[in-house]
């Protein structure tokens, strides 16, 4: 059987997180699973995993309302983004990434959707070539910032240095 065959793509659910934090944990960032969960209960985004033989194997998270930084939302408005793209470092690779945005790129479609984009760090060549490959181009280079607290509840401030891009889901008119 193939290894994309094994491998299965659902929203996920609240019993999900504590597992989450077992096999894809975020250091520094403990809260991170349930705030994606949190995002998909109050209905801007689907937090989608990926299950490989009943394990969390991956997850990403599609943002209905977009990209907050305001270089993108300039560029492509509300687009939804998917991001925070992750799987275990074993199983880079096998497909599951690729699932995980073919799945996230059906339900934009559903939503009525003409593009979905994605961001990617200057320092992660790997995934932006997986990007290119899926048929995302460039559409404007950002700093995407997040903040986080600790678990000695002191709060953190990061940027990174990326690039949105995006893939067109629906044929063009005409």
């Amino acid at each position: 059987m193939d290894r994309v065959d094994r491998t299965q793509i659902r929203p996920c659910r609240a019993e999900d997180v504590p597992l989450l934090d077992r096999w894809l944990p975020a250091p520094g960032a403990p809260t991170r699973h349930a705030d994606r969960f949190a995002r998909q209960e109050a209905g801007t985004g689907t937090y989608l995993l990926a299950w490989r033989d009943g394990v969390p194997a991956g997850h990403g998270q599609v943002r209905w309302d977009g990209c907050a930084a305001p270089e993108v939302r300039t560029e492509v408005g509300d687009c939804p983004e998917f991001n925070g793209l992750d799987v275990r470092p074993e199983l880079r690779g096998q497909g599951v990434g690729t699932a995980l945005i073919r799945a996230a790129e059906e339900l934009a479609r559903e939503r009525g959707a003409a593009f979905l984009g994605l961001g990617v760090g200057h320092d992660n060549p790997r995934a932006a070539a997986l990007y290119e490959r899926l048929g995302y181009t460039p559409v404007v280079a950002y700093t995407d910032r997040w903040s986080w607290t600790d678990p000695r509840g002191v709060g953190h401030d990061e940027a990174d240095a990326c690039t949105f891009l995006v893939r067109r889901l629906t044929a063009p008119e005409g």
